[in-house]
């Protein structure tokens, strides 16, 4: 991998993913287990595992909470160290495209 591809890599990062991914490294290690061994338990795949770590995955709050039962933690015990607060980056954010305008039902009778 180049610098260049590497830079890319970095720039996908978000900085809550990135200390959650690195907690979440801690706190296995601490549970003396392994990326395949936790997969396995919490029936994910080993390279999941790999990108929530490096904070490029962006794992579901069910995910998360599977891994930290196989961890025996809670979300709390994830959470806790990570002291992160971001602005809002001024995004539009995106419209309820499924809102129709209700149409009156046509009577049956004639």
């Amino acid at each position: 991998m180049n610098d260049i591809d590497k830079k890319k890599a970095v720039d996908k990062r978000n900085i809550v993913c990135t200390a959650v991914g690195k907690n979440f490294k801690k706190l296995r290690i601490a549970a003396n287990k392994s990326q395949e061994t936790l997969a396995f338990d919490a029936e994910v795949d080993r390279t999941y595992i790999s990108q929530i770590e490096r904070g490029v995955g962006n794992p579901s709050i069910l995910t998360l909470a599977n891994l930290c039962y196989a961890l025996d933690i809670t979300l709390s015990d994830l959470f806790e160290p990570v002291k992160i607060a971001l602005k809002p980056d001024g995004v539009a954010r995106r419209v309820n495209p499924s809102k129709t305008i209700q149409k009156p039902a046509k009577s049956r009778l004639r």
